[in-house]
Order: C-alpha cells, then structure tokens, then sequence
C-alpha cells in the first residue's frame, strides 16, 4: 500500500493558512528570480509533515499550478514566442530532467544538496561582479557553441528534475551569463521550460506513489497566483529586469544563511 494511501489529512486553519501564503509568495519568487521551492518544500515537510521524498514529489503540483498560470499570462501578452529560438536547449533540459527524476527514485538527495551549497556561493559573487550583463538584453546574433552548451543544459536538467529548489537560478544564471539571453526572456524561457518538464515528472512521481495531491494542490493555489500576478507585472513594467536582478540577488543571499544553517 501506497505511503498517501493510509495517510490521515489533519490540518489546522493556520496550517491552510501558512501553505497558501507561502504558496503565494513562492510562485512570485519563481517567476521573477528562482528557488520559490526552498518556501514550498519547507512548508510540505516543515509545516505539513510530509517525508522529504513525498514532499519533493508533492511540490510538483505547486510548480505545474504556477507554469500553467505564468505561462498563460507570458501567451496572452506575447512573450512565449522567444521559445522557438532556443528549441534545442528546451529540449536537451527536458531530457536532463527525465534522467534526473528517475535519479531522485533511487538515490537520496543529499549529495545534491551538498553541491548545491556551494555553487550558490559561487553563483552569488558571480551576480555580484556581472551586474551588467544581467540588465542587458538578449543578443540575437549569439549561438553557444554546443559541445559547450549541451552537456551544461542536459546537467541543468538532471537538476530540475532531481530536486528543483534552486533550479530557477541556475537557469537564470546559465541562460543570461552563458548564452546571453535577457533576464525578463529568460524568465520566459524557465518558465515554459519547467512547466514542460514537470508534467513528465509529476507523472513520475506520481507513479512512485510520492504525492500527496491534498497537500500539493494547497501549496500550488498560492503559487498559481503568485506567478500569475509577477507574470503580469514582468510583461507590464520596463523596470521588471531591475526588480528581477535585485530579487536575484536577495533570494540567493538568503539561500545561503539557510543552507549554511544561518536559520
């Protein structure tokens, strides 16, 4: 018998409470800067009591709940046509992100944590030094050479596929330092990009009996508001890339104090 099967759902107004704020809160992270799932995933295991492995799977409702609203916001002002140019790298994150959920059934997700660690402290300095290139636009002309380009967009995969807390930073990162596409167009790209994949791994998980779909729908209400609402602010306002960057940079510095054990 499946672990949610003979799980009892108990919940207090203010647990409700706490799942669809933080919900909310998450999903307008996400959309403008990345790791909106370090909130979510600590509000299912934390606050609503799921084992990390079902939590990790549970968290993948929230992330399709808030893809579906952002990207119908990016649609309905025009924006997800910047996909079609970067089709290959779609792909090969898509294939990445198969590998690595399968990853996530059969191996604890600790050692990921433990790179993850240190890679944002890293990213972190990287944000810092390069400010500019964050607040430029995206360079039409540029193509990443592929033997550099593909084995890093297949890694990023495996990673979002794994375990996605975190896995919108690093997308920025790559996408805007890397292949030097704008922060609001990679935004967009993340966005179409996770929501694509996660339909896969939410099945996935699913299959393994590791959601909890009460739960996960209740974190993904907020989350789906949230990304709607920056979804629509980062289509209407000019100054949506600053507010971007600036975000960026607060979410990866407090992801730091809390994976370093500052919380």
């Amino acid at each position: 018998m499946h672990y949610l099967v003979s799980m009892e759902i108990s919940l207090s107004a203010l647990d409700i409470a706490i799942a669809i704020l933080g919900g909310l809160i998450a999903g307008g992270i996400n959309t403008l800067a990345g790791s909106g799932s370090a909130i979510t995933l600590s509000i299912l295991h934390e606050v609503l009591g799921l084992p990390i492995n079902i939590a990790n799977g549970s968290n993948r409702v929230g992330v399709l709940a808030q893809s579906i609203t952002t990207n119908l916001s990016f649609f309905r002002h025009g924006k997800l046509q910047i996909v079609r140019k970067y089709k290959l790298q779609i792909l090969l994150i898509f294939l990445g992100a198969i590998y690595g959920v399968y990853l996530a059934s059969i191996i604890s997700n600790e050692v990921f944590k433990e790179i993850f660690k240190y890679l944002l402290v890293v990213l972190f300095f990287i944000i810092l030094i390069r400010p500019k290139r964050w607040l430029s636009k995206t360079d039409e002309l540029f193509s990443i050479n592929p033997w550099i380009g593909a084995p890093i967009f297949f890694a990023l995969g495996i990673y979002g596929g794994f375990i996605q807390m975190g896995m919108g930073v690093f997308f920025l990162a790559i996408f805007v330092l890397l292949n030097r596409t704008g922060l609001i167009d990679s935004n967009v790209i993340k966005a179409f990009t996770v929501g694509l994949y996660t339909i896969f791994v939410l099945a996935f998980f699913h299959w393994k009996g590791l959601v909890h779909w009460h739960f996960g729908l209740l974190v993904g209400v907020g989350q789906a508001i949230g990304g709607y609402a920056m979804a629509e602010f980062s289509s209407r306002s000019a100054k949506a890339g600053l507010w971007a960057y600036r975000l960026l940079v607060v979410v990866v510095f407090v992801l730091i104090l809390r994976v370093f054990g500052a919380f």
